[in-house]
């Protein structure tokens, strides 16, 4: 059975909590390890700070922005979480997913989000503009605690 959800929130650091535990909410119909779960709620995490931090750099409630999280999953157990923002877009994607790299203020900021991201993810994707805002599309499939007794059973005879 495919699963989808969505949710907008406005773009301001108290709601990264708030979008972490809805998509942990959604993906727990997959039945997910542990540290699966972990997984993906740190991903979503790092995902969201960015779009929060980078993409609307000097938030303030006057200044408003949103943040457009999705997320669905397929018969195949595989999660995919996409999350956007319309703020200032990133001019070189490419650098922007090295280790260290961050445009961020001051040195809160380690440069490690996109990093963090892959690792925790099967697949990441980023796609940015100037002026036009970011998507990040981060997919992960979903082994879950009965596919982990599978590939138990299949070490031990294999």
């Amino acid at each position: 059975m495919n699963n989808r959800m969505e949710l907008n929130f406005l773009a301001c650091p108290q709601n990264e909590s708030f979008a972490r535990v809805a998509v942990a909410a959604f993906a727990v119909q997959l039945s997910p390890t542990l540290p699966e779960m972990a997984d993906i709620k740190t991903a979503v995490s790092e995902a969201v700070t960015n779009a929060i931090i980078h993409g609307y750099r000097g938030w303030t409630p006057e200044k408003g922005g949103m943040v457009y999280l999705k997320a669905e999953y397929d018969q195949r157990h595989v999660l995919t979480v996409s999350i956007r923002d319309e703020g200032c877009g990133i001019l070189d994607v490419k650098q922007a997913m090295q280790p260290f790299y961050s445009t961020g203020e001051g040195s809160e900021r380690s440069g490690m989000g996109f990093c963090v991201m892959q690792t925790f993810m099967d697949a990441v994707e980023v796609d940015s503009a100037p002026g036009r805002g970011t998507t990040v599309t981060m997919r992960k499939y979903i082994l879950g605690e009965i596919g982990l007794r599978q590939e138990r059973i299949l070490d031990e005879i294999g």
